[in-house]
Formats: structure tokens, C-alpha cells, sequence
């Protein structure tokens, strides 16, 4: 979880404070599947590293209550094509600009923000296919 976030209404956010805004919690994954989690929305880099095709799901509300506005972070740093979507299409909607809007995929190298927009709301953006 991140730290360095004012605590209250009023506080003053001092240097060490605003560094700590900038800094991630790396969540390395190497398996095929990967279910987001609740801290998985407070400053997190997920790493995927996986020669296979694997996939990130995004679950509903329901089973992970992520603030809406939060963002989750993918970088794909193994070979296999990671697929994002939904572990509940008909209740999350995940939307893209990616070839298959509810599943956009990420090459090898390529990243992705993950934006919760609604309850079971999500965006994805960056480099995906």
C-alpha cells in the first residue's frame, strides 16, 4: 500500500511525503492468470513475465470493492501475449481502443493503465493491441 499520503484534512504534505507519491509496489506475476485484488489499486506495478498467453482479469465490485479512480499499472515483460478482461463480462465492462475492446492484449515490452471508472467500470490505456 502506498505511502506518504496526507492522513487527514489539513495536513501538510512534506518532502518525504511527496516522494513517497512517486513510488511503486512492484506485484511480479509469472503465472498464467492473474485476479486483481484490492491493493493491487494503491500505486502498484504488476509485472507479468510469462512465455505462455496469460491473462489479467478484472473482477467485479463485488469481490474486490477498488475505489473507483484508482489506477493499476501492467508492464508485460514476458514473451506470451497478455489478455486483460473481465472475470464477469456481463457485469464489468472493460473498454478499449484495442482490437477486441473487452480484451485488449499486451506484446511483449507494453504497458497499460488499468482506470476504474464506475463500479463495474474499467478503461484500458497505453500500448496495447
Amino acid at each position: 500500500m502506498a505511502t506518504g499520503f496526507p492522513s487527514v484534512t489539513g495536513d501538510v504534505v512534506t518532502s518525504n511525503m511527496w516522494n513517497g507519491l512517486v513510488t511503486f509496489t512492484l506485484n511480479a506475476q509469472t503465472g498464467t492468470t492473474y485476479t486483481l485484488v484490492l491493493n493491487d489499486s494503491y500505486q502498484t506495478l504488476i509485472t507479468q513475465s510469462n512465455a505462455s498467453a496469460n491473462a489479467i482479469k478484472i473482477p467485479t465490485n463485488a469481490t474486490a470493492a477498488i475505489p473507483i479512480g484508482s489506477v493499476i499499472t501492467l508492464l508485460n515483460i514476458g514473451a506470451g501475449l497478455c489478455t486483460i478482461s473481465a472475470v464477469t463480462s456481463g457485469t464489468t465492462t472493460v473498454l478499449s481502443a484495442g482490437a477486441t475492446a473487452a480484451s485488449p492484449t499486451l506484446a511483449q515490452y507494453k504497458s497499460c493503465a488499468m482506470i476504474k471508472t464506475g463500479t463495474d467500470a474499467w478503461y484500458v490505456v497505453g500500448a496495447i493491441g
